[in-house]
Order: C-alpha cells, then structure tokens, then sequence
C-alpha cells in the first residue's frame, strides 16, 4: 500500500490513499464528519441492522469503502457510516465517483441497494458453507444471517428406494470405452 500526506481542501485533512490498480480508481480514508448523508437516500436502516453491520467491521476489517460524490455526499454506504459510528471510527475507507452525472448519482443510490436484493441463493451450497462454517466454530449470525433463517444440511441416511441395496452391487460402464465394471 503506496501511503502518501495530502493536504485535502474539499475535507480539510490529510488522507492516507491507496491506489486501486483494477480500474484507477482512489481509495481515500475521509474523516466519518466529512462525510454527508443523502437525504432523500430511500434505504432504511434499523438499529439491529447497523448493529449487524458494525458486527462484521469488527469482524472482518472495513472491506467495503464508501462511495462518495466530489464534496463527500455519500452515495452508497450509508449503512457501513452509521455503524462505523456506532464503532467509534473517526474514518472510512471511501471511493470518490466524481464522474457521475447529478442523474448518474440518484439512479445509482437506489441500484447499488436494489441490484442486490435481486440475487437468489444456492440453497445446497449455503448450507454446506453453513455447515463447515459451524464445524469451525464460526458464529454463523456474522453472516447476516438470523439463527431461524440458517440452513444447515439435513444428512439422514438413504434409503433402498434412492440409494440401492448395499449388498447389490451395481454395474458401471465406463462413458469413454463402454467397458462394464
């Protein structure tokens, strides 16, 4: 990480910057009072939420940066500052999109939030990933998940009807030669 002193006239203070090699793209530690909510952001967050949030930073490092306008309007984020505060953080790591239109802006506030929603989950693999996940002592409520809403893999023992007969054995042939086994 390439760390360099700035003095900032748009925040007033110096900022450790870390260059982001994929898209050049700055990545700024920006003090959490330079930063301004959106008002007219239309995604809530309630408390347990931004307790959830908080839950993760803690856990797991502030990986996700702050997107912000050229004057620290805060674009998306607005959840990660709230429990930043709530952490006692005096700063954020925080991406400035200086290129985006005041339209650009509006219409990615609310497709930054929706865009997500509309994945689905693997059901199968979230519960495997559950299950190693609680096998290595994890706290699995770090995902975000709530303990009612975890899936865990129900391995019951097969029967006859799906698995065969254990003492029968099953020929196999084989897809490339078509020898039996």
């Amino acid at each position: 990480i390439a760390c360099r002193q700035r003095s900032s006239i748009a925040f007033g203070v110096c900022q450790m910057r870390e260059k982001n090699q994929q898209d050049g793209q700055q990545i700024e530690r920006v003090p959490l009072e330079a930063l301004i909510p959106y008002a007219r952001n239309s995604r809530t967050h309630s408390e347990a939420q931004v307790a959830q949030i908080a839950a993760s930073i803690r856990e797991f490092g502030f990986t996700n940066p702050v997107l912000i306008d050229k004057d620290g309007g805060i674009i998306a984020g607005h959840g990660r500052v709230m429990a930043a505060r709530k952490l006692g953080l005096k700063d954020v790591p925080c991406i400035a999109l200086g290129h985006l239109t005041a339209a650009q802006r509006k219409a990615y506030i609310i497709a930054d939030n929706k865009l997500a929603l509309n994945a689905g989950w693997d059901e199968e693999l979230l519960a495997v990933e559950f299950a190693d996940l609680k096998d290595a002592g994890f706290d699995l409520e770090l995902t975000g998940f709530a303990a009612g809403e975890l899936v865990t893999p129900d391995f019951q023992p097969g029967s006859e009807e799906d698995q065969g007969r254990l003492d029968e054995k099953a020929k196999a042939v084989c897809p490339n030669c078509g020898h039996e086994f």
